[in-house]
């Protein structure tokens, strides 16, 4: 990344984190949800989005943070990113952001790795610092899911 990235600003678990503006197909509301039995807490369940099935996770768990129920701020983020198109709930759709990628700094040590394994680094401004989520880690999820079975 050596040019300005376009970056959308969330919020979860009362912290800032960031997502790539090309990565994000579009926001609404949260749907309805369908809780999957045996996945791991940050698969918040599917839903019926647009006439297809839609995994949606919440990451609040993973990043330490508490998991209150999202309040009329809450949004799902539909991200589409390397050809895998899954929701995001967030707290709050907080803004844009543009991110020069020589300031992006190393994440901080000390925390979790659940956390860090997430982040791509952070970024501070006029606000204070963000996080801003690697998608391929966050995508890379997936290996921790139960295989499908096959019945026979």
């Amino acid at each position: 990344m050596d040019t300005l990235a376009e970056l959308v600003v969330v919020r979860l678990g009362g912290c800032r984190y960031a997502l790539p503006m090309a990565s994000v197909a579009e926001v609404g509301r949260p749907p309805a949800l369908t809780r999957v039995p045996g996945l791991p807490a940050f698969v918040a369940g599917v839903a019926n989005w647009r006439g297809r099935v839609l995994a949606v996770l919440d990451l609040r768990s993973l990043l330490q943070a508490g998991t209150e129920p999202l309040d009329r701020r809450g949004r799902l983020v539909v991200l589409q990113h390397a050809g895998v198109r899954v929701g995001l709930l967030v707290e709050q759709v907080a803004g844009g952001a543009q991110l020069d990628p020589e300031a992006v700094e190393p994440t901080l040590a000390h925390l979790p790795a659940s956390t860090g394994g997430l982040l791509a680094g952070q970024v501070t401004d006029a606000e204070g610092p963000y996080g801003v989520l690697d998608l391929d880690a966050v995508l890379a999820l997936a290996g921790q899911l139960p295989r499908a079975r096959r019945a026979g």
